[in-house]
């Protein structure tokens, strides 16, 4: 579309557009307008109301330099960009050449690996110590009282079985024991 613009050099408004752009560059004629306002939202084109009417307009003298202005614009940034990599290089320089000299320096990093071994000897002393935790213990306790409630459950559906087969088959329950391997002092657990 800006080449309607640059080929006819003239200004024109929407409805005019809408006739051209359809016929000399087979952009359909519902999307002419957002493609002449995404090249207003661009600085391609220009735009102008007068009184009712809107009034489009773009030269070629006009896009160059508006490409000019933004490669001057990028040239600045980028010139911008290097004397700040040279400034931070020579500060990252400066700051390696402090770093590296210092007694002080040395004995501090000395005191840290001295207090990360005492650290690390620490915390292996607590987990030695891990299973005397009170957490460790209620949950030790709880996980106990949750396993005696599933024995004493099972045990009471072996009986259950015991009591169905004696009444339906007639089998004595001593009988029953021998024949599923059950030992003879199963008992409720306390």
């Amino acid at each position: 579309m800006l080449e309607v613009f640059h080929e006819h050099q003239d200004v024109f408004q929407l409805k005019e557009l809408e006739k051209i752009c359809p016929k000399s560059k087979g952009i359909t004629p519902m999307s002419v307008k957002e493609v002449l306002q995404s090249l207003v939202d661009d600085n391609l084109v220009r735009f102008e109301k007068i009184g009712s009417s809107n009034y489009y307009w773009s030269f070629p003298s006009q896009a160059a330099v508006t490409r000019k202005r933004t490669l001057e614009g990028i040239e600045r940034e980028i010139e911008s960009l290097k004397r700040r990599k040279i400034n931070n290089g020579a500060a990252l320089e400066e700051a390696a050449t402090l770093r590296t000299g210092g007694a002080e320096r040395e004995k501090l990093l000395e005191d840290i690996d001295v207090k990360e071994k005492i650290l690390s000897g620490v915390t292996a002393e607590v987990l030695k110590y891990k299973e005397c935790d009170p957490e460790v213990l209620q949950r030790k306790k709880r996980d106990i009282v949750t396993c005696r409630e599933a024995v004493n459950r099972w045990t009471d559906n072996i009986f259950a079985v015991q009591s169905w087969c004696k009444r339906k088959f007639g089998i004595d329950t001593k009988s029953v024991c021998e024949s599923f391997g059950i030992p003879d002092e199963l008992d409720y657990f306390d």
